[in-house]
């Protein structure tokens, strides 16, 4: 009998012969992957922003002169307008999804707010967009060896240097991503 595994809670690793520029090298977070589809955060891709540019297109004072330098960065391709803040578990604010009992998603302003004054999560990453794939397409790229699934790393996902994610999510299960070849066989 053929089950699908679902990879919530799971990164998936761009492989090196991912050539796409919006996915060359990145590292996803899944946040949601069900039979509809997956929605992912990518957590290694820094915009030429920080956290202060946002706090004050959001018109929202902030005390925290270390937020305001914190790296935005871009989640993925889809709705690139609205911010997704993923975060250490524990206070719910207005718009929260639960990915994990670690793990937190949250997409309303009171996050933002808080984290302005140094009352928000003990660990976050700020993204505009996300990504997001269709009912069996995250599948058909894992197949096709576009990805590599690795299990959640509290440490890859908020402590590791950015330039250092991709290389640190595949060393979590062992691998020296930089010596995979771009080919692969099925059994």
């Amino acid at each position: 009998m053929n089950q699908t595994v679902y990879l919530t809670n799971q990164f998936i690793i761009a492989m090196p012969s991912l050539v796409d520029p919006i996915f060359f090298h990145t590292v996803t977070y899944l946040c949601q992957h069900n039979e509809e589809g997956a929605l992912g955060i990518v957590i290694n891709r820094p915009l030429e922003m920080k956290l202060g540019d946002i706090f004050k297109q959001m018109n929202i004072d902030f005390t925290s002169s270390c937020a305001a330098e914190i790296n935005v960065f871009s989640g993925g391709p889809v709705q690139q307008e609205h911010g997704f803040v993923l975060h250490t578990a524990g206070r719910v604010w207005d718009s929260t999804m639960a990915v994990s009992e670690t793990v937190s998603l949250t997409t309303s302003r009171d996050v933002i707010e808080a984290i302005a004054t140094d009352k928000g999560p003990e660990k976050y990453l700020v993204a505009l967009g996300y990504a997001g794939w269709g009912q069996g397409q995250l599948e058909q790229e894992i197949l096709a060896n576009t990805w590599l699934n690795s299990p959640y790393s509290q440490n890859v996902l908020f402590d590791t240097e950015i330039n250092k994610r991709w290389q640190g999510a595949a060393e979590e299960i062992g691998i020296n991503i930089n010596q995979l070849t771009t080919q692969a066989g099925h059994a």
